[in-house]
């Protein structure tokens, strides 16, 4: 039996075994948290105080750097730093205190900041940021005393790290600043007993663990909309009052109210009710100071896909969207708009023609609304709350996943009654509190109930502030920091899932836990989907396997966490807006050309010498970046710059650095140029360059022993690229520039879970060695592949003939998505149709013969794209019938691209019954005569979507093709949103 010793008064009173604590001291601690490290299970005296380690080592925002630095420390005390015993000492000792300490700041955490005492705030606050500062000195020492760390770089890193901890005191050896920080830390349990911290009552644990099976099975089966059908009839209403809508002058009509009561939901309900009798249609997001000719730009874009906006201004972007929508019928959303003179300009691009075009806004201001509309308050709708019965309804389907299931207990109901009436119909608030008591016994309840405080009283934004706080506190610590970490990216931005999830890997939010059946971004997914089941992210861009791809945050949750990151010095937003920070730890620097100076400004107080994650959405101020030597995550877009040259050579003194992004307009071709000298930046985890020239990757990034990811636009595989180990994600790598010992060298690469080349030669043919290369290296890799990617150059997409009767893919292999449109086969080859893991699948052939029926019966495919390609060559006319009810082919499909100008297609009864997209693509003198037969056996309940582009050169007739096109499928399919391209 070892003793415990508590660090408060001192007592020996708790029992610790190896597996945890047993009994209780007058801190009641957690047994769950705590457990004995390896590194201090040796030899030591049953009656000394241990260092326990936290199991959750992941930042959490209160607490700061606390837990990855308990680890951390406990690393120091491992043999190879071979540091004196004393030190050991004292660095065990400093741990002890810390454990403690974080005890005390989790108690902290979960109080509501307006509860605590200001000398609370302040010794939390002072905690939290000596936790920052121990861990960059920690992480410095770490990072010098590791055999590559030879450099002056790396000693100049270690002094500065001495130098700012110490004030002066760089001379100070480790042992001395280890007691000079053991000094600090004892100072501060001094003053927490001495402010009565501990003394703080928390909030009821409501923080029961959601099991990974419940959360998948409440995402899937997420109900409909509750109490939208009312205002969405009402608002079509307001559209068809004077008469024969489609000879009306264009309408616009304008939803006010509060943030939280369904404004932009209500607005996408009708817009996809009506968006399919509309020639023209978009949903666009403002948000609050838009960039009105951002804002042009993005309407113009979604009308036109493709359309270079790059160098036009906002009076050049009012005059495109004039001509284009001067005689169409359009329907376009703007929504979430603060600023009436903004609205004034971006309405200058709506015409008032007579062709019953319609324009939905939506804002918070009443003034704004009336300004929208004209003055006309008909046209005004104003958001009502829920009533009784649909609050009711949402709430218990939220809680018990259906309205018909009701609380097991009198109590409950009588406290649902109360939290329905406080919560007064509003949708996310109900959602929120909902989503806290799924699954929760009666205590949690009560407390809930409790602490809703005065909702029926004051101000109803605010009370919803005190909702949405009450759902956030109620997060499990580790999801905290990963919600708060949202507020780096700017308003209305969609969030990619897979950076979002590398970012928190790097920043250290994750915790992987030592049984290794997950690795870090799966765990990091974990966390995603918990937040979205906490409503407190939305899904916005979903695969056609149900996965969420995409996030964003609605607005007044935004406000809530930046509100928060900036009281904890978590996060700080610099726009121009002049805000007294003091040392920043993590900065998202928005552009804004009219604050620039301001900008520049904070950035040259000196209150960054300590940011450790950086999002710039300018890359004109990377160079005022570049000496802050504490930068673990570097996120560049280089936007609104004419430069076509970007110079990161700066960065190689970055040597914390675990993510690097570069991102460039879609339009750019920037040429960007990296360090030679990449190795020296260990810690690097991802690298992932978006930008149009980055011909090769400097010669030593081979020496990155971390490198999980590492993505580009067509770059040459680097020398001894078997070297990378570590290597999960390899995107955009051209097989054309790269050597066929370095393609062989892909087969050592046995971790690697997701495989993109690129073909960007002038060969139609790859060549012999080139293929036997990729066939062997592929073979080898495809036990473990899930995603494998072929892209080809603009012009040419090679032949693999090799691939029609050898296949690269083993018929057991996990492989998820098999996208080949980068290259061409003759047929399509027999062995896809033995890869029954696929669930989307991409392919290029000359002919389609019976390539439908192969791929027909992957039992999981849900995207396919078909492409028949001639390259020049004449294309063959064929047939091709999609077999219907019990046949059992394409039964999970969901989407179909057809791109077979030649080929016409014949649908049987039952065919393709989950069928929710198709594309086909014809030529512009042969689409009456390819038109598929039994359009109307498609499942009328389930396609929504219909996309038919046309190949024509010619500007006769597109009206008679559109409306024969258009007629074809509207006769039986009404219901879909039907779009006529010309291509």
């Amino acid at each position: 039996m070892l003793l415990l010793r508590c660090l408060w008064c001192q007592d020996i009173n708790s029992s610790i075994y190896k597996d945890g604590v047993q009994g209780q001291c007058h801190k009641e601690l957690d047994r769950r948290d705590f457990h004995l490290p390896e590194e201090f299970s040796q030899s030591q005296p049953t009656n000394m105080t241990y260092l326990l380690r936290v199991s959750d080592r992941a930042v959490d925002v209160t607490r700061g750097a606390m837990g990855s630095l308990l680890h951390k420390l406990g690393e120091l005390i491992k043999e190879d730093f071979n540091l004196e015993a004393s030190v050991k000492k004292d660095v065990q000792s400093l741990s002890e205190e810390l454990v403690t300490m974080q005890l005390v700041l989790r108690k902290v955490s979960e109080v509501q900041r307006g509860n605590l005492d200001d000398l609370v705030k302040r010794w939390a606050s002072n905690v939290r940021e000596m936790s920052y500062d121990l861990e960059d000195f920690v992480d410095g020492f770490l990072v010098q005393s590791q055999p590559e760390s030879s450099t002056s770089g790396f000693r100049e890193l270690t002094h500065e790290i001495c130098f700012h901890l110490e004030k002066g005191k760089s001379h100070h050896t480790i042992g001395n600043l280890i007691k000079d920080k053991s000094k600090q830390v004892q100072d501060a349990a001094k003053k927490c007993k001495e402010y009565k911290v501990d003394n703080v009552v928390p909030n009821a644990s409501a923080k029961a663990a959601i099991d990974e099976l419940r959360i998948l099975a409440m995402y899937e089966d997420k109900e409909q909309l509750v109490g939208i059908n009312r205002p969405r009839d009402e608002l079509i209403r307001l559209f068809e009052e004077d008469g024969d809508v489609s000879k009306e002058n264009l309408k616009i009509v304008s939803i006010v109210g509060l943030g939280g009561l369904g404004k932009t939901t209500l607005a996408k309900a009708v817009y996809d009710e009506l968006k399919a009798q509309y020639h023209l249609k978009t949903f666009v997001l403002v948000g609050q100071n838009p960039d009105v000719k951002k804002v042009l730009g993005n309407i113009l874009r979604k009308l036109v896909r493709n359309f270079n906006v790059e160098n036009l201004e906002a009076e050049d972007l009012i005059e495109e969207l004039q001509e284009l929508l001067e005689d169409k019928r359009y329907f376009i959303v703007i929504d979430d708009i603060w600023d009436s003179t903004a609205w004034g300009r971006i309405a200058y691009a709506f015409p008032r023609n007579s062709c019953g075009s319609r324009v939905i806004t939506t804002t918070r201001i009443e003034r704004v609304a009336r300004d929208c509309c004209k003055v006309e308050c008909k046209n005004v709708y104003r958001m009502k709350p829920l009533g009784e019965v649909d609050s009711r309804t949402l709430f218990l389907r939220r809680t018990f996943g259906s309205e018909k299931d009701c609380p097991d207990t009198h109590r409950k109901e009588e406290i649902l009654v109360d939290i329905l009436k406080k919560c007064g119909g509003m949708p996310l608030a109900i959602n929120s509190i909902a989503s806290l008591l799924a699954g929760e016994p009666e205590s949690t309840w009560e407390y809930v109930w409790k602490s809703l405080g005065a909702l029926t009283e004051g101000d109803n934004l605010e009370n919803m502030k005190q909702i949405l706080d009450l759902s956030y506190i109620h997060l499990p610590d580790h999801l905290k920091a990963c919600l708060l970490y949202i507020c780096m990216y700017p308003e209305d931005r969609e969030i990619d899932k897979t950076e979002l999830l590398r970012k928190w890997v790097a920043e250290g939010f994750v915790h992987v836990s030592t049984n290794g059946l997950l690795d870090a971004v799966d765990v990091a997914e974990k966390y995603f989907k918990e937040l979205i089941n906490m409503c407190m992210i939305q899904p916005w861009r979903i695969s056609y396997n149900n996965e969420v791809l995409s996030c964003r945050v609605h607005d007044i949750i935004l406000d809530m966490m930046r509100s928060k990151s900036s009281k904890e010095n978590f996060i700080h937003v610099i726009d121009g807006s002049k805000v007294e920070m003091g040392e920043i730890r993590r900065a998202s620097v928005h552009y804004n050309d009219k604050k620039d100076t301001t900008i520049l400004e904070t950035i040259n107080k000196g209150s960054l010498s300590h940011v450790r994650s950086v999002l710039l959405c300018r890359s004109s101020l990377l160079p005022y970046f570049l000496d802050f030597k504490y930068v673990r995550v570097l996120h560049l877009e280089h936007k609104y710059s004419l430069n076509n040259y970007l110079d990161l050579t700066g960065i190689s003194g970055l040597f914390l650095l675990r993510y690097l992004k570069v991102s460039c307009d879609i339009f750019s071709r920037c040429e960007l140029k990296l360090p030679n000298k990449i190795e020296e930046l260990q810690q690097l985890e991802t690298i992932d360059i978006r930008v149009g020239k980055l011909r090769e990757y400097p010669s030593d990034i081979v020496s990155l022993p971390q490198l999980s990811h590492l993505s580009s636009m067509g770059t040459m595989l680097p020398d001894g690229i078997d070297r990378l180990k570590s290597l999960c994600t390899l995107q955009g790598v051209d097989m054309f520039k790269s050597s066929v010992e370095n393609i062989k060298g892909l087969s050592k690469l046995t971790n690697l879970r997701e495989l993109g080349i690129s073909w960007n030669g002038s060969s139609e043919s790859v060549e012999e060695s080139t293929m036997d290369a990729l066939d062997s290296s592929i073979r080898k890799l495809s036990a473990n592949l899930r995603i494998f990617t072929f892209k080809g150059g603009f012009a040419y997409k090679p032949d693999v003939p090799g691939w029609i009767t050898r296949p690269p893919f083993h018929r057991d292999s996990h492989l998820r998505e098999l996208n080949l449109g980068g290259c061409r086969f003759q047929r399509c080859p027999e062995w896809i149709g033995e890869l029954h893991g696929l669930y989307k699948l991409g392919i290029v052939v000359r002919e389609v013969a019976d390539g439908v029926s192969i791929v027909a019966r992957l039992p999981s495919l849900a995207h396919f794209y078909l492409i028949v390609s001639g390259m020049g060559e004449e294309e063959k006319e064929e047939s091709v019938v999609i077999p219907g009810t019990g046949s059992g082919a394409f039964r999970a499909l969901k989407q179909m691209l057809f791109n077979c100008p030649k080929v016409s297609l014949n649908f049987e009864a039952g065919a393709m019954p989950k069928l929710e997209k198709l594309s086909l693509r014809f030529r512009h003198n042969m689409a009456p005569q390819f038109l598929p037969v039994g359009i109307q056996h498609l499942p009328a309940g389930t396609l929504k979507q219909i996309w038919l582009h046309v190949y024509s050169n010619q500007t006769q007739n597109k009206t008679s093709v559109r409306h024969l096109l258009e007629g074809a499928f509207k006769q039986h399919h009404p219901s879909a949103d039907i779009t006529v391209d010309f291509i």
